[in-house]
């Protein structure tokens, strides 16, 4: 069974006002709602996601910024960097729930079930000592931390397939033989000053499905194999989607498909635990971006079910 996390703050806690899709959240849940609907045997569990404590948060971030952001601390600057305006009071229950609800994925995935995920996350954009583009402290990073210290995992590859490179997590792991970090995204996209990841892979504006492809296929292998991962943290950004109005790129509905695949092939081979993090989406309609985020979660399904009976 694939265990998903969500809580219904990942949406509310977002004031209506701000300039972010606030129900992406909300309706990717009730798309995966629906597609259990349609076929019952889909093995998919959406669990109710709680909390991370400030004790995890200080595996990856200073304290003076995890203790400003608690305790409403926060300059203004601070917050126009991330993004999130006008700030809410449930705001910071939000952030430390998303948070939690990865790391929950990590336990699921890492005491059995294998394949795991959070109906929200991939906040690659935070870095150890501040937050931006609509991140505030890094699950991704938190995962990895938590899964060195509690489970003695000993090589992590992060692959994020977001449109926008994930230069937090860049500079968190730079100089960390033990996570690889690799992040393919567009060239001339935020953000306009890129970090080293381990392997970046940029892309051209308007980039199609077949190049895309073609290039992932290429660089996982080279990326993948020298490190043979025991641990991979997917990060499923649906942003390169063609309709998608921050993206730049121009990849189909099933370009998307084809690179989750492909990724989830990867998976398969190291037979290793995954945990996936939705990323980012905003198409107009939002509706474009909520169906690549449940196909997303809906072949990772079909990978539990492959664990589950044995590669």
């Amino acid at each position: 069974m694939l265990n998903l996390f969500y809580h219904e703050n990942y949406t509310s806690a977002i004031s209506p006002h701000a300039r972010f899709p606030r129900d992406r959240y909300r309706l990717v849940y009730e798309d995966v709602q629906s597609r259990l609907k349609e076929d019952p045997k889909l093995p998919i569990s959406i669990q109710h996601a709680l909390p991370a404590t400030r004790k995890q948060l200080l595996m990856v971030h200073k304290e003076s910024y995890v203790d400003a952001f608690l305790h409403g601390k926060m300059t203004d600057a601070e917050i126009r960097r991330i993004g999130f305006r006008p700030w809410t009071p449930e705001f910071v229950e939000r952030t430390l729930t998303i948070a939690g609800g990865s790391i929950q994925a990590l336990h699921c995935a890492m005491e059995g079930h294998r394949v795991a995920g959070n109906l929200a996350g991939g906040t690659h954009h935070a870095y150890a000592d501040h937050g931006e583009g609509f991140c505030v402290f890094n699950d991704l990073a938190l995962c990895a931390r938590i899964a060195q210290r509690e489970y003695g995992i000993r090589k992590i590859a992060i692959i994020d397939c977001d449109v926008h490179q994930g230069n937090g997590t860049a500079t968190i792991f730079a100089g960390d033989p033990d996570v690889l970090t690799f992040s393919i995204h567009g060239e001339k996209n935020y953000p306009f000053r890129k970090e080293k990841s381990d392997f970046d892979i940029a892309l051209p504006n308007g980039c199609d499905d077949d190049t895309y492809y073609a290039e992932l296929k290429r660089s996982l292998p080279l990326a993948l194999y020298p490190f043979e991962p025991e641990l991979i943290l997917f990060q499923a950004g649906c942003d390169p989607l063609h309709e998608d109005t921050l993206g730049k790129l121009s990849l189909s509905r099933e370009g998307l498909d084809r690179r989750n695949q492909l990724v989830f092939q990867h998976v398969a081979y190291w037979n290793c635990p995954v945990v996936v993090f939705m990323g980012g989406g905003y198409a107009d309609p939002i509706q474009a971006s909520v169906v690549c985020h449940g196909d997303v979660f809906e072949e990772a399904a079909s990978l539990q079910s492959s664990v589950s009976s044995g590669y």
